[in-house]
């Protein structure tokens, strides 16, 4: 083999479950299936497409994990209403995620969210503090749970711009479609907002003392808590049959 081509990395075939999850999209998009109505079962999908029901699982869970199928207990798998402006971002993640690296993707953004936490800390500008402040009093207020996300989700945001670094800005932009799918995700389980909204506020009191390490302790325990509650929201849909419709 030539010395200059061994370090290339072969081209290998995407996983039935990638290509079924494809096709499956290209299913919800036709129309075919009305939002809030449900879905057909694994079993009638999988014979449908042609493909083994553990393929079909697979590409359901993918689905499931970025919020664009609801899975409820007993009755089946529906479809949800999704952002259509963050929908072509949800399907290339819900193609390329799995459960494991969904998981590991949640880890990740722990540790950058401790990271612009204390960058925010140290950089911020008056105009920061006043902007976190409005969007903290906007998740307290929240009539409903779309709007608390979005001011969740607007938080976290608005704190990478005070950080001041482009890089870890762009990384935490490029996410948001999922941050806002698993908040409300997660919410949505609990029933409860308050437990989300409690642990912003000593962020944003560490943030406007000039603080860092008491911004990233305290984005760290938020963190934490976020991504316990977020799996187990995931493992009950295991313990409920994971993503699978009824036969």
């Amino acid at each position: 083999m030539n010395p200059a081509l061994a370090n290339i990395d072969p081209i290998t075939r995407e996983p039935i479950s990638t290509q079924v999850a494809r096709r499956l999209v290209e299913f919800i998009l036709s129309g075919q299936v009305e939002p809030g109505t449900r879905m057909p079962s694994e079993r009638a999908l999988a014979e449908a497409f042609g493909v083994g029901r553990s393929a079909m699982r697979e590409a359901l869970k993918a689905l499931s994990l970025i919020g664009l199928v609801e899975v409820k207990q007993g009755d089946g798998t529906y479809l949800r209403k999704a952002d259509s402006a963050l929908l072509p971002e949800l399907i290339e993640w819900g193609l390329l995620l799995g459960e494991q690296r969904t998981l590991d993707l949640v880890e990740a953004r722990q540790e950058i969210e401790v990271v612009i936490a204390g960058l925010a800390a140290r950089r911020r500008t008056d105009a920061d503090i006043a902007e976190l402040t409005a969007i903290l009093t906007k998740m307290e207020l929240a009539a409903s749970l779309t709007a608390f996300v979005e001011a969740d989700v607007q938080f976290h945001l608005r704190l990478a711009m005070a950080a001041g670094n482009s890089a870890l800005r762009d990384i935490h932009s490029s996410v948001q479609a999922l941050l806002r799918t698993w908040i409300a995700r997660v919410v949505t389980a609990s029933g409860d907002t308050l437990p989300s909204y409690s642990e912003h506020v000593p962020i944003l009191d560490a943030v406007v003392r000039g603080d860092a390490p008491a911004a990233q302790l305290a984005m760290a325990a938020h963190m934490s808590s976020a991504a316990s509650r977020l799996r187990e929201t995931f493992a009950k849909e295991q313990d409920h049959g994971g993503v699978t419709a009824g036969d």
